[in-house]
């Protein structure tokens, strides 16, 4: 799978934050996590200079670097980043690096700064090209809960995407004892394929809290063949499905007129989940939707122990939030 793909673990909407930056003279360190787009302002000046949808630090006079520490809203196995440096054109960094570390629990600014840190190079100091995606493969194994980001030897960043796998503390979810949403982001879920998500993104299914609006949740075109539009999800960890949640929040004259939700064990490509073939063990029956509702099923069929959730709309749609809640397995 292509990493990008994948759950950017740094996102603010699942916690991550810019927590430190050694300078930002320009721009603001908080800039570089935000979830738009980057966008230029012909003739938009502040009283430091122009301004600019990105981190920028001052032209450096003395050896040394740019650097900043970011704590990830999910911790994780790091697989690629993407440093763009859209709109940086005359002021981007000529390259950069990155480090990881881990701790147990949150830290504050002193101690993740503190020179006792140890850090772990993940990405050498590789070149960078200005108003540019520069993706950049890791290859690094170990699960990681903060990173330090150097620009050599200053300039000017868009954004920092931080893809990869979420790894939860399962000893505390598993200490809990009860029912966690098996599918959601912070627990390890994935939504690994789609049918189509023309207007809305497959990961908003299964990210955090409720839709802030019609652009947080998976939205597929209008169909105008046959057929029904189509996720599937991998859960955090196998688990027994207990209840359900469909939200459709926001999606008033284009939520789908029914919903179904089947599940299966398997450790394969996706490619066999895909094949039309597959047989998948029912957990809800074709159900009627209704606009801008969330809508609880706590009477499930027992599908036993299952590794993946397909969750199919009628014939199209939106959905906000798909929560699956059982118990670990």
């Amino acid at each position: 799978m292509d990493f990008t793909e994948l759950v950017d673990l740094a996102a603010e909407r699942l916690g991550g934050a810019v927590l430190f930056a050694n300078d930002d003279f320009f721009a603001p360190k908080e800039n570089l996590l935000k979830s738009s787009t980057p966008v230029f302002i012909e003739g938009k000046y502040t009283d430091r200079g122009k301004w600019m949808d990105g981190w920028e630090s001052r032209r450096r006079r003395t050896p040394g670097f740019d650097w900043c520490v970011i704590r990830l809203g999910l911790p994780g196995f790091i697989r690629g980043i993407v440093v763009d440096t859209s709109h940086f054109k005359g002021n981007y960094p000529e390259q950069c690096s990155l480090e990881a570390c881990a701790t147990d629990g949150l830290a504050t600014i002193e101690q993740i700064t503190a020179d006792s840190v140890q850090w772990t190079e993940i990405l050498s100091p590789s070149h960078l090209n200005g108003d540019s995606l520069n993706p950049f493969a890791i290859t690094n194994e170990n699960r990681w809960t903060y990173l330090r980001f150097k620009i050599y030897p200053d300039g000017g960043v868009a954004r920092l995407r931080v893809y990869g796998e979420v790894v939860p503390d399962w000893n505390r979810l598993k200490q809990l004892d009860g029912e966690i949403d098996l599918a959601a982001a912070e627990n390890g879920g994935l939504v690994v394929s789609c049918s189509d998500m023309f207007f809305g993104h497959r990961h908003n299914l299964i990210m955090p809290g409720r839709a802030a609006n019609m652009s947080d949740g998976w939205e597929t075109k209008r169909r105008r063949r046959p057929g029904h539009d189509w996720t599937i999800i991998k859960l955090g960890t196998s688990g027994r499905i207990k209840r359900l949640e469909v939200d459709t929040s926001w999606f008033k004259g284009n939520f789908p007129e029914s919903c179904s939700v089947e599940a299966c064990t398997l450790d394969a490509p996706i490619e066999a989940l895909q094949d039309p073939t597959f047989t998948w063990k029912p957990v809800l029956a074709r159900t009627k939707l209704q606009a801008d509702a969330r809508h609880f099923f706590d009477q499930v069929m027992d599908a036993g122990a299952v590794s993946h959730v397909r969750f199919n709309i009628f014939p199209d749609g939106g959905v906000s939030r798909l929560r699956v809640y059982g118990t670990i397995e």
